[in-house]
């Protein structure tokens, strides 16, 4: 089985910074793409960033310039560095990974709190 465990949420203020990590940890052979997503409440999940397992970065609009995604391989991690955070920022991240064992799979994580506090 595969497991992604995520850590570095809490509450910030407006114009702080966090940095998200999620690990993958089980059995497989390779992980593809990861993502980072995040729900706000009463709102609909919304993709923030990914990268491709050969490095290509893609971002939501509304976090172009201020976020930026990154994976260690060696390390099975993706990480989401948050820079000058808003109130709207405000949600539950979730890290996606599509990961090979006998296939390729979508595993989620349990999500992590970000508050940006105005």
């Amino acid at each position: 089985q595969v497991q992604l465990v995520e850590s570095g949420g809490g509450l910030v203020q407006a114009g702080g910074s966090l940095r998200l990590s999620c690990r993958a940890s089980g059995s497989f052979f390779s992980i593809n793409d990861m993502k980072w997503y995040r729900q706000a409440p009463g709102k609909q999940r919304e993709l923030v960033a990914g990268i491709t397992s050969g490095g290509s970065t893609n971002y939501g609009d509304s976090v172009k310039g201020r976020f930026t995604i990154s994976r260690d391989n060696a390390k099975d991690t993706v990480y989401l560095q948050m820079n000058s955070l808003k109130p709207e920022d405000t949600g539950v991240y979730y890290c996606n990974m599509v990961v090979r064992r006998f296939k390729a799979s979508d595993y989620w994580g349990q999500g992590t709190q970000v508050t940006v506090s105005s």
